[in-house]
């Protein structure tokens, strides 16, 4: 419900709202067993990536924390008054650029934009899984085929 009551503001300083986040927001941390930090995206932060992912791998490694990122893709270049970012980078690179934090904190991805869905970790795991079962599937009715050929 909290959230409802938010407005949008700030600015693309990740790690400050990271480290507030980690620091702060999570200051009971001990009575939970695991954690996970969305952040809601459209841009690419001000902080090189490296130098977040060393911090998320070790905040979230010492936390029990996973971050995950949903990346909204749109008009590409300029936020919603037509003003190119201080950090500009494609979609393709801020893309690029937070599927590596989120690795480095065991998290998930996930790429939306006008068009629909451009990637997501939880589809490319429902997608590997039918693949699974169509494939353990198949070698069942090998299996079957190859006992009935034998009766």
């Amino acid at each position: 419900r909290w959230v409802l009551s938010l407005e949008c503001k700030g600015s693309r300083n990740f790690m400050s709202a990271l480290r507030r986040a980690v620091e702060v927001d999570f200051k009971d941390k001990d009575k939970h067993k695991s954690q996970g930090l969305y952040l809601l995206t459209t841009g690419i932060p001000d902080q090189e990536t490296h130098t977040i992912s060393a911090y998320v791998a070790e905040a979230c490694g010492d936390l029990d924390l996973q971050l995950h990122v949903c990346l909204l893709s749109v008009t590409e270049g300029t936020d919603s008054t037509g003003i190119i970012p201080a950090r500009y980078a494609t979609p393709r690179e801020t893309a690029s650029a937070f599927k590596e934090i989120v690795q480095a904190a065991t998290g998930r991805f996930h790429w939306f934009g006008e068009a629909g869905i451009f990637e997501s970790d939880d589809i490319t795991s429902i997608i590997s899984e039918m693949e699974k079962a169509k494939n353990y599937s198949q070698k069942c009715a090998f299996l079957v085929e190859s006992l009935k050929q034998r009766s």
